[in-house]
């Protein structure tokens, strides 16, 4: 069967409200004595019930407890008027709380491994499982922040990566673009490159090299012998219509000496003197060995 909540009002029926007195009472006091044995505390109820019956009860003596009541009330009224007890009261409060920081304060020092040797084996043991519980929640934490931690990183690694990949691609197509671009050039100066005579020495080939290099640049429009030996790579007009143009020479069928090799250098040399131009002369002889 449930109970139902009684509303804390006054009850209008006398006999209800004389029976809820009587029990209520024997519980007053019931938990008073309870308190007073427990917490050994001194404790006096005086109660007067609707009708004027007086109901007391006490631990001790209640003329002792009114007395001491008394006491304290006079105490009370000094301290307004006296402001020593006032002062008094503040400095027990005082060394209480500093009597607390200094037990805290060893707590902490024991926590450290510090003065340890007042401590008995059951406040050692005490103080192990105290740390040990404190070390476990710190792993824990720490694994907690390094797992976040790797986690971050392979998030930014893995945009490093795409970013990479990315890059990747646009080179791949520049690369791919580039070369499309050098194969069509070479492409084209293959049909336009003539080929020399198999019977053309490689002396007499550098010589109508460098003749032609010498004309063209004292008159650009007699170019003929010039063409025949080279192809024009391409021209870049400067801001001051002066016309730069790049040239290229394929020469076939070299059987240069050393002699003629140098030979063939100091023409060059003298040719980009002459000229005021920029000449890279690349000789391959037939074991590999590369004059330049």
């Amino acid at each position: 069967m449930v109970r139902h909540r009684i509303q804390i009002k006054r009850i209008d029926n006398l006999t209800a409200r004389q029976v809820t007195f009587s029990k209520r009472r024997r519980g007053l006091f019931k938990k008073a004595q309870e308190l007073s044995t427990l917490c050994d505390a001194e404790i006096a109820l005086i109660v007067f019930s609707a009708t004027g019956k007086l109901f007391e009860f006490c631990s001790s003596s209640m003329l002792q407890v009114i007395e001491r009541h008394n006491l304290c009330s006079a105490d009370f009224d000094k301290q307004d008027k006296h402001p020593i007890y006032y002062l008094q009261r503040e400095n027990r409060t005082h060394g209480m709380l500093t009597n607390e920081v200094l037990v805290k304060t060893l707590e902490l020092r024991h926590l450290k491994g510090e003065e340890l040797q007042g401590l008995g084996m059951e406040d050692l043991v005490k103080l192990e499982k105290l740390i040990e519980a404190g070390l476990s929640r710190v792993a824990k934490t720490k694994g907690e922040k390094f797992i976040q931690e790797i986690g971050i990183l392979k998030k930014k690694a893995s945009q490093k990566i795409s970013l990479l990949a990315t890059f990747e691609a646009l080179l791949k197509e520049e690369n791919a673009r580039l070369r499309q671009k050098v194969s069509d050039v070479i492409s084209t100066s293959e049909t336009q490159t003539p080929v020399l005579e198999q019977g053309n020495s490689s002396v007499s080939v550098t010589n109508r090299s460098s003749q032609a290099g010498i004309s063209h640049l004292e008159d650009p429009k007699s170019s003929d012998t010039f063409l025949k030996l080279g192809y024009l790579r391409y021209s870049v007009k400067t801001s001051s219509d002066l016309v730069i143009e790049f040239w290229q020479f394929t020469i076939s069928q070299l059987n240069f000496t050393e002699d003629e090799n140098v030979a063939a250098e100091d023409q060059a040399y003298n040719l980009s003197i002459i000229g005021s131009i920029n000449i890279n002369l690349e000789i391959v002889q037939s074991w590999l060995q590369f004059f330049s």
